[in-house]
């Protein structure tokens, strides 16, 4: 039980240094959204997804060592968490103080990438937001009736197309 309590701990603690890589990443991504450096923000995204591809066979790890656990303590894996773990632990002081506190900061690290990643997300959605006000601007602009492109005879000389010349002769 001892190993399966260190893997799990060291599984954690993996998993938060790519968490906190993440945040570094997200944080970083924020600015370059302001600036709007399309280049600089792909090649963040697919930083991120090293780190997302690491973290999802860390967290493949983690759910076989609690699955492990679960088998030992004869307890139903679904409704056994980290936190239940940690209150069973009682009388094995260093282990469950250990995973408690690599628990906690995950916890932590988990809450700041949510905090950035709704930031991201809103300077996102604001800049979706004037690029499509700036489309549908440029589109009202190709709208626009035509009234001042009329040839001496009155007849409109754009045919459809907007024609910018003026026509000052008599």
């Amino acid at each position: 039980m001892a190993s399966l309590i260190e893997e799990l701990i060291n599984t954690l603690e993996s998993e938060n240094t790519e968490y906190v890589e993440l945040v570094k990443i997200s944080k970083e991504k924020t600015s370059v959204i302001i600036k709007g450096d399309v280049k600089r923000l792909n090649e963040m995204v697919a930083m991120e997804q090293i780190h997302t591809d690491k973290l999802t066979a860390l967290e493949n790890k983690r759910i076989e060592v609690i699955n492990d656990i679960s088998t030992v303590l004869n307890r139903d894996v679904n409704t056994l968490t980290v936190r239940h773990i940690i209150d069973l632990l009682k009388g094995q002081d260093k282990e469950q103080q250990k995973l408690a506190e690599v628990h906690d900061r995950l916890k932590l690290t988990l809450n700041d990438m949510v905090v950035v990643n709704n930031i991201n997300k809103q300077l996102l959605e604001e800049s979706l937001e004037l690029v499509d006000f700036n489309i549908n601007y440029i589109n009202g602009l190709n709208q626009m009736p035509e009234t001042a492109n009329y040839t001496r005879g009155a007849y409109n000389s754009s045919s459809g197309v907007i024609n910018s010349r003026f026509d000052a002769k008599n």
